[in-house]
């Protein structure tokens, strides 16, 4: 069985929903995975954008320490204080500033960006990350590891 990730709040290609730009619903989305490694202790969660005109993308959540028998993170999950996670999750500094999840928000006229949702099967139970930690800090402890991942991508403009 391979490891996969789906979502009910949109499809892989599909645009990412109003509930998920910052400035409408700055909701994360549910997330179910199945099909992890043999090994895997538990799991870690992604958001990136790497379209953001910053020369080095735009991470928009990141999560990590969800025990190995959690396969689905319910809308609003990612709301900062990390109520909707379970115990002993921790949700990182998204390069808004603060841990928790933050939607899309790509400049105007900056044409499509793809949010990228990676969740990473994780060979230890429990990662040295805090909710200080950026994007690039989870990412680095996620090198040494990770089993497999799994990533589903949805699009945004901004119109405006």
């Amino acid at each position: 069985m391979s490891f996969t990730v789906t979502s009910t709040d949109f499809s892989d290609g599909g645009v990412l929903p109003d509930a998920q730009v910052k400035a409408i619903g700055n909701t994360s989305p549910q997330l179910s995975w199945s099909g992890a490694p043999e090994g895997t202790k538990s799991f870690a969660v992604t958001c990136y954008d790497p379209d953001a005109p910053t020369g080095s993308g735009f991470w928009h959540w990141t999560v990590a320490n969800l025990p190995a028998d959690v396969t689905e993170l319910a809308p609003g999950a990612g709301a900062v204080g990390g109520a909707g996670l379970p115990r002993g999750a921790v949700q990182g500094r998204t390069d808004y500033g603060e841990p928790g999840f933050g939607g899309a928000a790509p400049p105007p006229g900056h044409g499509p960006h793809r949010y990228i949702f990676t969740v990473f099967a994780v060979d230890v139970e429990r990662l040295d990350v805090t909710e200080d930690n950026s994007g690039a800090v989870f990412g680095f402890n996620l090198h040494f590891h990770t089993l497999a991942k799994a990533s589903i991508t949805a699009t945004y403009e901004n119109r405006s």
